[in-house]
């Protein structure tokens, strides 16, 4: 165990910010932009985090490793706090994390769509997405599942070179 003489808020937040997202470990939680933020007060650090879906499975794992990381980093006092306010964003993924999504073979979500101003229209379809292979590029792909392996994931299918992928949804 390494034990820091004075731990920092720098320090702590990189620390933080090196942990992986259970799901999809090509990604850091930061990536995901699930941190919001850390802060430190004498000793003790306090994280903040939201949740890519209010009820995510792998809320419990983030907590653990992020507790886990700070405490071998030397930090005694450590507490992980869960906003749900804002509600996360896909916008809130880095740049870097929709790279890292591409190159690991996902479909990375484009811009949340926003709604004009006045009512927003029920739809009890989904809404149909732009989604490209991440293969080799065809937007000519078919929607097989709306929930992929995770919540936040879609099936799909391409079919020009028919491979199956998962798109990162726009939420």
């Amino acid at each position: 165990m390494v034990t820091m003489i004075s731990p920092t808020r720098t320090d702590a937040r990189t620390l933080v910010d090196a942990v992986l997202d259970p799901e999809m470990p090509m990604l850091t939680l930061a990536d995901l932009g699930v941190v919001r933020d850390v802060d430190v007060d004498d000793e003790a650090v306090v994280v903040t985090i939201t949740p890519t879906y209010s009820g995510c499975p792998a809320l419990a794992t983030m907590r653990d490793d992020i507790t886990r990381v700070l405490t071998e980093g030397g930090y005694r006092d450590v507490r992980v706090d869960t906003s749900l306010t804002p509600a996360w964003s896909s916008d809130w993924i880095t740049e870097t994390g929709l790279r890292k999504l591409h190159e690991a073979g996902y479909s990375a979500p484009g811009p949340v769509p926003r709604p004009s101003a006045g009512p927003v229209p029920l739809t009890l379809t989904v809404r149909p997405r732009a989604v490209a292979c991440p293969r080799c590029g065809s937007t000519q792909t078919r929607l097989v599942s709306e929930f992929g392996a995770t919540l936040c994931k879609a099936h799909y299918t391409c079919s020009s070179c028919l491979e199956p992928f998962d798109h990162v949804k726009e939420i």
